[in-house]
């Protein structure tokens, strides 16, 4: 019996749509679940959603909740980490510190001034998180979903706890170039390596067809431009579709996001007008998530109360699987956030990759890449190195690498000078005091 602990089981729809995934591997009938979360209100509520579903499914899974780490880990075999330190009130002066000084940000979370405090807001969370993985689990695999996905990863693969970070943006988005070329998801064969956010598409093919040349005549034309128009500009430019939406996408590059004017004009490519996130407005990501916490909100009291039925089928995470090939034995593959341990052969040693990775009966391996394309690997070299300093400054409890990080930064560069940069870190620092100390 396999024995799962969410740590952040709050993340009420994540945590609901991964129970429903352990639902239908029967090899995980009788998984145990234990949901933990500081905020006591939202875990009763998953607490009751997830009892639902089991009921309704007649399904064998036991579920305990607990607002105690150290009483949820004994004895886990796996660990889900899907924490947001601060909520939506901590992600406010993200966007809007570095908005004051010209630095657009849409959603914040990855890179950027954003990404980089909300890094070091969780980073001192998940150190205490893998102490307590160390002492209490420490055979435990952990998968680890919180962003920024890279830095928080990156340092808990310092540890000896066995890490992998899941994403969903490498299976949403061979769904959707799937339906560019106009072939069925299930009979595509991809190969994606690169780092979280901007893997590439390396290789694309269908029954042993290359798709690439079908992929670049469908995107040479105008008509699909405004689903992605920052994606297929990357892509027209540089020759690989990249994994992360158009919206989250330009907040990682220099070229989209210089000017409010540039937003705009950014913003009115999308069709329709205002798609993803606001058309990549500033803050649009925040406000979008605003929207989707009264939604989920209506939608998880009726689920809890049983006015609504919630369908149980596949979500296409990752994590069930895992569990699954784990504990049957089975081979699988997927794509993993893990240790650069020679795999992408042009990226630096130790930073975080994601690459294609092999899961069976002993854990997951990730497989060799070898050399990215190199305009790919340096577009990629850009974000590793402010992911570094983010992960040496918290470690050393350095603000001068902090500071460096936000001026490697290729968006925030961009935009300020550098004294521009200091006093915006500055003010974030003084934003982030309750939870980052140093």
């Amino acid at each position: 019996m396999a024995r799962i602990v969410f740590i952040g089981a709050g993340s009420a729809v994540f945590t609901r749509n991964l129970v429903a995934d352990l639902i239908t591997f029967p090899e995980l009938a009788d998984t145990e679940v234990v949901l933990m979360d500081v905020d006591a209100e939202r875990l009763d509520r998953i607490t009751q959603i997830t009892e639902y579903v089991i009921k309704q499914e007649n399904a064998r899974l036991s579920v305990r909740s607990t607002l105690s780490r150290r009483e949820a880990l004994p004895g886990a075999d796996y660990v889900v980490i899907t924490i947001a330190v601060g909520g939506l009130e901590a992600r406010a002066p993200d966007i809007a510190i570095p908005d004051r000084y010209g630095v657009g940000q849409c959603i914040g979370d990855t890179l950027g001034p954003g990404g980089i405090f909300r890094g070091l807001r969780h980073l001192a969370v998940f150190d205490s998180i893998a102490e307590d993985i160390m002492d209490l689990c420490p055979d435990a695999l952990v998968l680890q979903y919180s962003n920024p996905m890279a830095i928080l990863t990156w340092r808990t693969l310092l540890t000896p706890i066995r890490t992998v970070g899941l994403c969903h943006s490498v299976q949403g988005t061979s769904a959707q170039l799937a339906e560019y070329c106009g072939v069925p998801v299930d009979e595509m064969d991809y190969w994606v390596a690169g780092i979280n956010h901007q893997a590439w598409f390396l290789q694309l093919r269908h029954r042993g067809t290359d798709l690439l040349p079908t992929l670049k005549a469908k995107l040479a034309s105008d008509d699909l431009y405004g689903d992605e128009p920052v994606r297929i500009e990357l892509f027209r430019r540089f020759g690989y579709f990249v994994t992360e939406s158009s919206a989250h996408a330009s907040e990682y590059y220099p070229y989209f996001r210089k000017t409010s004017e540039m937003i705009d004009a950014w913003g009115k490519l999308y069709q329709p007008p205002g798609s993803q996130y606001g058309g990549g407005s500033t803050g649009g990501g925040i406000t979008k998530a605003k929207q989707r916490e009264v939604e989920y909100e209506e939608m998880m009291q009726k689920q809890s109360s049983g006015q609504e039925q919630f369908v149980v089928s596949r979500s296409g995470e990752y994590g069930a699987e895992i569990v699954a090939a784990v504990e049957s034995g089975s081979c699988i593959r997927i794509n993993g956030n893990v240790r650069n341990d020679g795999h992408i052969t042009n990226l630096p040693e130790g930073c975080c990759v994601e690459v294609p990775c092999l899961v069976d009966g002993l854990g997951v391996h990730p497989c060799f890449v070898g050399d990215l394309p190199p305009q790919l690997a340096a577009l990629n070299r850009a974000s590793v190195g402010v992911q570094e300093m983010v992960v040496r400054g918290h470690m050393d409890k350095d603000r001068e690498a902090i500071y460096q990080a936000m001026a490697l930064d290729p968006l925030t560069a961009a935009v300020c000078t550098l004294d521009q940069i200091h006093d915006m870190a500055e003010e974030m620092f003084e934003a982030n005091q309750p939870w980052i100390t140093f």
